[in-house]
Order: C-alpha cells, then structure tokens, then sequence
C-alpha cells in the first residue's frame, strides 16, 4: 500500500497511537473489539401479534427483542424457513407472512424465549 505523501517532505512513517514506535517495529498486541452485551434468551420476551395490511394480507409481528443484544437477522431467517413463508426485518420488528402465532410461539420457547 503505498502512502498519500511517499516521496515528499511530508512523507513521515505511520506509528503506533500505544507506543509511538513505527507500525514495523510495534509489538503491541492487537485491540479486540469489545464485546457485545447479549442477553440470554430466557431473560428477554417477544411479543407476538397479528397485523392487517393491504388487500387483506395478515402479518404475524415480533417486536420486544432488541437489536443490540440479538443478531435478529439470523433468528428471523430461522423462523421464516420453520414457518415456510416470507418474511423482513422492520427496524426492531420481525414480520412473517401470514398467521403464524401458535408456531412461533412454539419455536420461540424451543429457543428459550419468553413470549406473550
């Protein structure tokens, strides 16, 4: 990777912010990224509803999980494919096609999840 000013005046090795020696001789060890706050399942509860849309459509909705501490595009992908239907990601809402309560109710709690 070549620098902005190679070659100029200007031109000044990168250095580390720790230990102010060049990055080629650093040994500092690498930062981690903190850890993300996640929360077990069996303290968090998802409340599941039914909405009307257009043209009739009903929507099954699962909304009190937050975002920061579930990965709910995974969680959704699997609630999708055990209910056989389509379905997004709404913010901090999970949408299903269709009337799905009894089901996801059920795979809900299999996971360790409260729902109401």
């Amino acid at each position: 990777m070549t620098r902005l000013l190679a070659g100029t005046i200007y031109d000044r090795p990168p250095v580390c912010d720790r230990c102010a020696k060049p990055e080629a001789e650093c040994s500092c060890p690498p930062i981690r990224p903190p850890a993300r706050g996640v929360t077990p399942p069996a303290k968090q509860t998802a409340r599941l509803s039914i909405e009307k849309r257009k043209k009739g459509k009903i929507v099954s909705v699962i909304r009190g999980l937050p975002t920061s501490e579930n990965d709910l595009a995974e969680l959704l992908s699997r609630l999708k494919s055990a209910c056989g239907a389509g379905g997004t990601l709404d913010g901090d809402a999970m949408e299903i096609q269709g009337d799905h309560r009894e089901k996801l109710a059920q795979l809900l709690a299999e996971l360790g999840y409260k729902t109401k």
